[in-house]
């Protein structure tokens, strides 16, 4: 009987989903959960160490920076890595480099020694969840990718909020070293895990000799069957193929354009996203709001973009995903101008806060899921770091410059005004991303 050759397109679009398809993404999710537990770690034993050490606010200060800056660094490293040899083999490296960074965080005696473990931390964490984000692309169905990816995806969001059940669980025991200890175990016993369940994507095998026997592995745990062959290239992608390197590939005719709007998206979204999020309990306390009120007002924003990310991706599954994430940041806009409005109604600021992370958290998760399916196959992973590695730049410059807008503007409702305008400019990145590429490739 003669061999069947097929795309990985065609493998991927089945019927029906395969078993190979929901272990992949269910394996990723445990990635991007451990990622979130880890990146938030550090902000549960921040009033532990500012006792214990004796700390000031400007000493604390560059701990939480640096694994910001880490994160940064790590997605601009990692992407092109992950593109050269691997989704899966950066995804397990990345999380053993931030298990043992963790773990090292948990021995430091010295404000400066946990700096620079957290540095180094972040560098896994850069690496790991935006090739998670490429992995679950590729083995994602294109006709409910958006929502499959989407669901993957929170695994992040639940990292992040199960982070501060896990300390209150552990530091009456352990005290802060047993939360950095716990982030570093469990990703430390995990990736033995992923090593040997998780597969290697076939577009990124596609073509190379040297994965050829990996590649009918992957194929016979997906099909069940012996006689299928993998084309080299994939149809779909032969136009925007790459004929120089990685990161050139970005910058090409067919990608410049959007490479461009799209990091202007992301760097925008993460500017004003961390703007809202770092100054929005000061401005609600100056104004009489007590701040047990003010922490459950704050609550809202993350609560309403978890219900804006699965409404995008519902909708990026079914109609143009631009125009969707538009109106996304469009909601985010005008809640986030009303959040000055109505800062002395506190139950319209319920309801504006929960609208701006509908349409603001919404749109950024929705432009993750876009991105990770916007760039051809051998530049995919370096896409989607870049764009996040973008983006984390716009959250240092967001966080640092809400105070001082604060400062120079006469009002609150005036500088919410302000805070709403790169919500904007990221809306219109979008759409003219969209004019250009929709239904093009």
């Amino acid at each position: 009987m003669l061999a069947q050759t097929m795309t990985s397109h065609a493998v991927m679009n089945g019927t029906k989903i395969s078993r190979l398809q929901m272990l992949t993404l269910a394996l990723c999710f445990l990635v991007v959960a451990t990622d979130g537990f880890d990146v938030a770690a550090v902000g549960y034993v921040a009033p532990l160490l500012k006792h214990e050490w004796l700390l000031t606010p400007g000493q604390l200060g560059p701990v939480f920076g640096a694994g910001l800056f880490g994160l940064t660094l790590g997605s601009f490293i990692f992407g092109p890595l992950a593109d050269r040899i691997g989704r899966r083999r950066v995804i397990v490296l990345s999380m053993l480099l931030f298990a043992i960074c963790s773990l090292a965080c948990g021995s430091t005696d010295s404000a400066g020694s946990l700096t620079t473990w957290r540095f180094l931390t972040g560098l896994g964490l850069g690496g790991a969840m935006p090739t998670a984000l490429t992995l679950s692309s590729e083995f994602s169905p294109e006709r409910n990718r958006s929502w499959l990816v989407t669901l993957m995806f929170c695994g992040f969001t639940l990292g992040l909020a199960c982070g501060g059940a896990v300390a209150a669980l552990l530091i009456p025991h352990w005290g802060w070293r047993g939360v950095f200890q716990f982030g570093g175990a469990v990703p430390l016993c995990l990736a033995p895990v992923i090593w040997m369940l998780l597969p290697e994507s076939l577009r990124f095998m596609a073509g190379k000799p040297k994965f050829a026997a990996e590649t009918r592995a992957v194929l016979r745990r997906l099909t069940g069957r012996d006689d299928v062959q993998l084309q080299s290239v994939a149809p779909d992608e032969r136009a925007a193929a790459p004929k120089a390197g990685i990161v050139a590939t970005l910058f090409s005719s067919h990608y410049r354009r959007g490479t461009v709007l799209l990091w202007l998206a992301f760097f925008c979204t993460l500017w004003v996203y961390y703007q809202v999020s770092s100054w929005l309990p000061t401005v609600m306390t100056d104004s009489g709001i007590a701040v047990t009120e003010a922490a459950a007002i704050g609550a809202m924003m993350p609560i309403g973009g978890t219900i804006g990310s699965l409404i995008n991706a519902w909708l990026m599954d079914r109609h143009n995903p631009f125009v969707v994430l538009t109106g996304s940041y469009l909601v985010a806009a005008l809640s986030i101008t009303l959040i000055g409005t109505v800062i002395h109604a506190p139950a319209l600021l319920y309801l504006a806060v929960f609208c701006t992370g509908l349409g603001l958290s919404g749109a950024q998760t929705g432009a993750n899921v876009l991105v990770s399916g916007f760039y051809a196959t051998a530049a995919r992973a370096t896409g989607i770091s870049w764009a996040l590695a973008v983006g984390r730049i716009g959250s240092i410059v967001g966080s640092m410059t809400g105070g001082l807008m604060l400062a120079a503007l006469p009002s609150a409702q005036m500088a919410f005004m302000v805070f709403a305008l790169p919500a904007v400019v990221a809306g219109a990145a979008m759409l003219a991303t969209g004019r250009i590429y929709f239904k093009k490739d």
